[in-house]
């Protein structure tokens, strides 16, 4: 069985969890998320790999680069990724790629998008299974009435990166952050 070379990192927006594998990162999460067996689990039995703890050039770029935007000097990322999911999620994930920094869209746009306006819950399901967070940047999704909905780093987290990008400044651990959006959660 091939392995997934896997890293725990600590950041000013919570402990992350990178994978990669042949080359590619196929895992950008958050280490303490609801979903992580959920999500560890397809990525295991897609790649027909498990995880082992080692460090690699791909992860080192990975953190890298995660430390230049959360510095506010990175807008996009250039690391080769492995999106591991079904055909469905693949395409949400790509319509996700194409919001880009400091801007929103809502579920039902992401439908629309995929030329599938009847699909918002399955795009939402396919949103919250993305496990590449940040590059596929599903932080940038909020509500159509402009509300911030569900975030695998959790709601604060997704206020603070909305806010870097907006406002494109240095995130601190001790800021008090205004509220984004029409309803708070």
């Amino acid at each position: 069985m091939d392995n997934i070379n896997i890293q725990y990192y600590k950041t000013k927006i919570g402990e992350l969890i990178f994978g990669s594998f042949d080359d590619k990162l196929c895992l950008l999460d958050f280490r303490y998320r609801r979903m992580r067996t959920t999500v560890d689990n397809r990525i295991k039995s897609g790649l027909k790999a498990e995880f082992v703890e080692q460090n690699d050039e791909i992860l080192e770029n990975t953190r890298k680069q995660l430390d230049e935007y959360i510095s506010g000097g990175r807008k996009k990322f250039d690391i080769p990724l492995l999106m591991v999911g079904t055909d469905f999620q693949k395409n949400v994930w790509e319509a996700l790629m194409k919001v880009t920094y400091g801007t929103t869209s809502t579920y039902l746009q992401l439908a629309k998008d995929i030329n599938n306006e009847k699909a918002v819950r399955a795009v939402a399901n396919a949103n919250g299974a993305n496990s590449i967070g940040l590059i596929i940047p599903c932080h940038r999704i909020i509500g159509s009435d402009g509300g911030l909905v569900g975030y695998g780093g959790g709601l604060p987290v997704k206020k603070r990166l909305l806010k870097l990008e907006k406002e494109n400044t240095v995130l601190s651990d001790d800021e008090k952050y205004s509220f984004i959006g029409k309803r708070d959660p």
